[in-house]
């Protein structure tokens, strides 16, 4: 089977091909982070255009790098929330557009769903169940995958995703958007010799907004800081409360299988202490190659095509929803 994944979540334009949900046979990406970076951080309406003038030569290079039609596709799968309104809106209204074209089904897809399949393209032989921990720009989540489309939320932030907290020290620290890969190249230049607060709940929910107004109200105590290890510090504090947070809930639900997902999991420090915490715990950690980390259609196809075998569709009538849930 083949689906069309359509991703226009934030700020990159994405269509991909994909095979029974593990095999990608193209996967375009067009990324506005140069356009973004000179404001420092994304800019909802020029994302949104930026997307409209980009989806339709995406969309003709994906089909012609998979060497087939759209006659060839058996169901169009697109990111309908969450994200940022007016760039759902582009990727939504063209998949609706090219099934009602061409007479396919239509899927709307979860993003956050999404960044959990992308460990199905780079694992071939990974199947639920497994604990995911989807970290990204917008999300921080501890989630039970009982079965490909059955979820319970174990813990999720309660303030900052993780992604935006790296964003945000970044910004304030002088590194600019986009934060999380600054942060990450700077921190090896430093030593987590500065101690920062952390906040524990009863549950396995998480809290960065703690963290991250610590390292600001630290850098503007004192410009001279050393930035390389204020960088290190926030990077160790943070792995420090994800591997905890992992590990409780692998033994809460006595499962070794951990899998990563999101752009904060391409992170080399992030995935340095998780392959120490496989080797130390006899757990067994996956986490998707880089390019499968940040937002793309690869990922979409493959969770619209799990969807589409468990009876997901959707009609014509499908819209954004910027504040979708990973459970309704």
């Amino acid at each position: 089977m083949l689906v069309l994944g359509i991703e226009t979540s934030c700020d990159e334009t994405s269509v991909a091909v994909v095979k029974d949900g593990r095999e990608v046979l193209s996967n375009i990406i067009s990324s506005q982070v140069p356009i973004h970076e000179r404001f420092g951080g994304v800019v909802p309406e020029i994302a949104s255009r930026n997307h409209v003038e980009a989806i339709s030569n995406v969309m003709k290079k994906a089909l012609k790098e998979a060497k087939v039609t759209l006659s060839d596709i058996d169901a169009v799968a697109c990111t309908y929330g969450p994200g940022l309104v007016g760039a759902l809106l582009v990727g939504v209204s063209y998949a609706k557009a090219l099934s009602y074209a061409s007479n396919k089904p239509l899927v709307g897809t979860n993003h956050i769903e999404g960044h959990i399949a992308a460990n199905y393209i780079t694992h071939k032989d990974l199947k639920p169940p497994f604990i995911a921990l989807i970290i990204s720009g917008g999300h921080t989540h501890l989630v039970y995958i009982k079965d490909y489309k059955n979820f319970e939320i174990l813990g999720k932030t309660r303030d900052d995703a993780i992604g935006e907290a790296f964003d945000k020290v970044a910004r304030v620290i002088g590194l600019g958007y986009p934060g999380g890969p600054k942060i990450d190249k700077l921190a090896k230049e430093g030593s987590a010799n500065i101690e920062l607060p952390t906040t524990h709940f009863d549950n396995l929910d998480f809290s960065f907004s703690g963290i991250k107004t610590a390292v600001i109200n630290l850098n503007h105590k004192d410009s001279n800081i050393n930035k390389a290890d204020l960088s290190a510090s926030f990077e160790k504090t943070v792995t420090d409360i994800l591997i905890e947070h992992t590990l409780n809930a692998s033994k809460k639900l006595n499962i070794n299988t951990i899998v990563l997902a999101g752009g904060v999991s391409a992170n080399s420090y992030i995935r340095e202490k998780f392959v120490e915490l496989e080797k130390t715990n006899n757990m067994k950690i996956y986490y998707p190659e880089p390019v499968l980390c940040t937002d793309n259609a690869a990922m979409i196809a493959s969770a619209g095509y799990y969807n589409y075998i468990n009876g997901v569709t959707s009609g014509l009538d499908l819209n954004a929803e910027p504040n979708l849930k990973l459970l309704n």
